[in-house]
């Protein structure tokens, strides 16, 4: 019964997808910037706990961290024939690099290509390096740069390089909310408008939550980047699902949505996406 299900709920995605064929490339959904076991191990406060106890438990806490490499890698596709002929592959991915307690290095490059009736549609490119200082605490801080192309918006390059604050609001094992505000440099240089360079402030919220024993993962992603000085919006959301196959596979399906005020003439300023596809993550 249980693959009965799960070939239905596998079936019904693969079919749903083929009706939403608009893709984008927006930052992709990040790792969790903590691993789960290292959660805010509280120190016992009840009043008859020794304090030789309590200097042990400050001291684990203080203790470094052995150097950790984590990844994920996640694939998913569509291929229609008949009226509409259309081809798409994408792939993403997420790698972290825990140096210490205080140093992590970061990146989530993606690429998507697909073509419709013959033509080529997207070509879409986002790589970007991320350092995190004190990601173990519940403020921390982060700089970062990126570089994007996109055929389907008409982008030729697109680099940007920021830096600024994030603070966790939820971190437990099962539940894990942060919200980050940076100041960004953006030139874009696109195929027909004229080149851009402006600043912009980025607030991302970011939510990963885990239940049914850690079987099915929900996470969520949003993105708000006002320029400022000038009248120019970006903002992207996604919300993904990620159910376990494996101790390492899994099957995830994703909603998305990007918004950009500035684009080339012919090019809709809203893109929205629903992809399925499995998922390669260890910890």
């Amino acid at each position: 019964m249980k693959n009965v299900r799960l070939f239905s709920l596998v079936s019904f995605f693969f079919l749903f997808t083929t009706h939403l064929s608009a893709q984008i490339v927006e930052q992709p959904d990040p790792l969790r910037p903590s691993t789960p076991d290292s959660t805010q191990t509280s120190v016992p406060t009840d009043s008859s706990t020794t304090d030789s106890s309590q200097v042990a438990a400050k001291a684990a806490l203080a203790e470094p961290v052995t150097p950790t490499f984590r990844y994920r890698f996640a694939a998913d596709g569509t291929l229609t024939s008949g009226n509409i002929n259309r081809t798409l592959l994408q792939l993403a991915g997420s790698v972290d690099y825990e140096l210490s307690n205080y140093f992590k290095l970061s990146t989530s490059p993606s690429f998507v290509y697909g073509r419709q009736n013959g033509l080529l549609a997207e070509r879409e490119w986002f790589g970007d390096f991320r350092t995190t200082y004190r990601h173990e605490k519940r403020l921390y801080y982060l700089g970062f740069g990126s570089f994007e192309r996109s055929n389907l918006r008409q982008i030729n390059r697109r680099w940007t390089i920021a830096g600024g604050a994030g603070y966790k609001l939820v971190n437990r094992k099962r539940a894990y909310i942060s919200i980050t505000n940076v100041l960004l440099h953006e030139y874009t240089d696109f195929v027909e408008l004229r080149d851009i360079s402006i600043f912009r402030n980025s607030a991302r919220l970011f939510g990963e939550y885990t239940v049914d024993k850690d079987r099915l993962t929900i996470t969520h992603t949003a993105f708000y980047q006002p320029a400022l000085g000038t009248h120019n919006v970006r903002w992207n959301a996604s919300l993904s699902l990620q159910m376990k196959l494996t101790s390492v596979v899994s099957l995830r399906s994703t909603l998305a949505n990007a918004y950009e005020s500035l684009v080339v003439p012919g090019r809709r300023n809203n893109d929205l996406r629903f992809t399925v596809g499995l998922v390669y993550e260890k910890k």
